[in-house]
């Protein structure tokens, strides 16, 4: 899973504490680690859902102003059959 740096640093931060993506087949599991340009990051839980279904609360969680400006960076995101909510932490630097 690609993240840029800026949304790495938040997630390091703490401002950031969920990840939406659309994809073709799942690139992390739940109970997984990420290494990342920042370090470790935790995969905590991983939900299957509609797009539809993200509200204010968890848009804001992911970096986003609100729900519009949410689909308005999903309509940029390459097509996939999967859409999922994906919870995540900053653990430390990686080894």
């Amino acid at each position: 899973m690609l993240l840029k740096r800026d949304l790495l640093e938040d997630i390091k931060a703490g401002k950031v504490d969920l990840i939406f993506r659309r994809w073709s087949r799942p690139t992390v599991k739940e109970g997984g680690t990420l290494k990342t340009r920042v370090g470790l990051l935790a995969i905590k839980a991983i939900t299957d859902m509609s797009p539809d279904a993200v509200t204010g609360d968890e848009a804001r969680r992911a970096g986003f102003e609100d729900v519009a400006d949410f689909r308005r960076w999903l309509d940029t995101m390459k097509q996939g059959s999967l859409f999922q909510r994906i919870e995540v932490g900053y653990i430390g630097e990686a080894e």
